[in-house]
């Protein structure tokens, strides 16, 4: 799965394929997941904890501004809020590194389900973000269709997840995929892409033209319907969005990005980098074994300066157990 060769070295039509092939035949959720490249694992996590951590949550953004008032949309407003990555993410600040986000990582149901995915509780786990989406507050944005899988990965490389803290339904903010899209993407970037155009990194966009390859087969979106405390599972090869809200929604969307793999699909070189990336209380992207990078750490104001209220590491640390610094790919199994 992963190489010591460069991306610059590798020839641009090199396809790296998977070792690992998704069993099914289990009678269980794991046959969805194959069948349709999503599947919505049932009370991952106990609804008190989902309810605790959604809480939690609020409480770190309330912190930027004690004005912020999650009964009171009058209090919604970009001063009040730290900048946000992507709209309503949030990865600066220390916060992928905050005891909640550790203790939602570590809750036995998530990561039970991913060992029953990869069949090892010898796990690494990304560095993700924390979404908190307030309805009614700005535009909607509209669909921006993608895989976290870059063309020239073949097979079942990685598999993303969502601690769902809230509800979710059909008015409400949720994943959106194309079930299905997982079984035809590489077919896609086969008859409809050229090789030499394919990029190295594990992220590629479709334009309206090139869903039509999708719809042709009788694929369509589907919004992921979730409650507090389920896990949402999608293979990275699945086409995806983040849905917005409708103006009918009064719910404010919690989740925390999350993504497991097993740590011997990680390069020496990977853990290394994984390690410093925890070591600087940083955020990385969906992959936990590989495509370990660093993101921008500092939070910038539409002028540039840097936002004075950034922060370079979190504000309750979590307890380095055993557990966590395994997960995190700084203590080996």
């Amino acid at each position: 799965m992963t190489t010591t060769a460069t991306e610059e070295t590798r020839p641009a039509s090199e396809r790296v394929f998977s070792p690992f092939k998704l069993q099914t035949g289990f009678g269980d959720w794991r046959d969805d997941l194959e069948a349709n490249g999503y599947v919505v694992v049932k009370g991952a996590v106990p609804p008190e904890k989902a309810e605790y951590y959604q809480q939690q949550a609020f409480n770190w953004l309330k912190t930027f501004d004690p004005k912020l008032d999650f009964k009171d949309p009058g209090t919604w407003k970009d001063a009040t809020l730290p900048v946000q990555t992507d709209r309503n993410t949030y990865e600066h600040c220390g916060v992928v590194h905050e005891r909640f986000m550790w203790e939602a990582r570590l809750e036995p149901g998530v990561v039970n389900a991913f060992a029953k995915i990869w069949g090892t509780q010898e796990l690494l786990v990304s560095f993700d973000s924390l979404n908190v989406t307030l309805p009614n507050l700005k535009p909607s944005r509209k669909p921006w269709p993608h895989v976290d899988q870059a063309p020239r990965k073949r097979g079942l490389h990685c598999v993303q997840g969502i601690i769902n803290l809230s509800h979710a339904g059909e008015e409400d903010g949720s994943l959106v995929v194309i079930p299905g899209s997982h079984r035809y993407v590489e077919d896609f970037f086969d008859t409809k892409t050229s090789p030499a155009d394919w990029e190295w990194r594990d992220n590629r966009y479709f334009s309206e033209e090139d869903m039509s390859f999708f719809r042709s087969r009788g694929l369509s979106p589907q919004k992921v319907h979730a409650e507090p405390g389920d896990l949402i599972l999608w293979d990275s090869r699945t086409i995806h969005w983040g849905g917005e809200p409708t103006d009918k929604s009064t719910t404010i969307r919690t989740v925390i990005y999350a993504a497991y793999a097993p740590r011997e699909l990680a390069a020496p070189s990977a853990l290394q980098e994984k390690a410093r990336v925890f070591k600087a209380n940083g955020a990385t992207t969906h992959w936990p074994h590989d495509n370990i990078k660093l993101r921008e750490s500092l939070v910038c104001l539409p002028d540039g300066t840097v936002d004075p209220r950034n922060r370079s590491e979190p504000l309750e640390k979590a307890e380095p157990s055993e557990r966590l610094l395994q997960l995190a790919g700084v203590m080996a199994y």
